[in-house]
């Protein structure tokens, strides 16, 4: 990667970039900061995707051993937030009653139902099937998204490495200019006691 265009502009802009070495310390320095908390903040989203990914996978556990299969009664333990549990009972599969099924001859009665969460508070009817299907889908789009996020971090993260390696050398260049900008005043004690020993 050149030290111009992508790297001036901290990520994707295509053409009509600047080139870096021609920035001053002040400005790489502020290009080095913005790009820092740009990849911070891509480092906690994609950590916040990791860990939405991990429920889902958990949601599907929850539906293949604690659902499918399983009769009315069944007891398992029910989550009031992420570390307190309760004791409970899996309700029966079967929405209506026993008369009802027997007469229509048909299992879809007695095929069990769930509420899956599908954002913003919304709840959604769904046999143990879809709702596996779902959690599935959540996770495809989220691995999509995880994908994108680490080739913005990598393309990110290597022009932060240019404009380090050029700020770096910009201060090294400077510092001899500063020392030799003092010319014979850089020691005042000095220049003082040559002029007291001349009188």
């Amino acid at each position: 990667m050149s030290q111009s265009g992508q790297g001036a502009g901290g990520g994707g802009g295509g053409g009509g970039g600047v080139d870096i070495s021609t920035l001053s310390v002040q400005q790489l320095s502020a290009l080095q900061a913005r790009l820092s908390q740009e990849l911070e903040h891509l480092s906690t989203s994609y950590q916040r995707l990791r860990a939405a990914q991990a429920r889902f996978r958990d949601c599907i556990k929850s539906i293949q051993d604690g659902v499918e299969g399983k009769s009315g009664g069944t007891p398992l333990l029910i989550p009031l937030t992420t570390s307190l549990y309760i004791p409970g009972t899996l309700a029966p599969t079967s929405s209506t009653g026993a008369g009802a099924s027997a007469s229509s001859g048909s299992s879809s009665t007695s095929s069990a139902s769930l509420l899956v969460d599908v954002g913003t508070g919304f709840f959604v009817e769904k046999t143990p099937r879809d709702g596996i299907k779902f959690y599935e889908r959540k996770i495809d789009e989220l691995a999509k998204n995880l994908a994108d996020i680490e080739k913005v971090v990598t393309g990110k993260s290597e022009n932060l490495r240019i404009i380090e390696d050029v700020l770096r050398r910009k201060m090294v260049e400077e510092q001899p200019s500063q020392f030799g900008a003092g010319g014979g005043t850089t020691n005042p004690v000095a220049a003082a006691a040559v002029a007291a020993g001349g009188g």
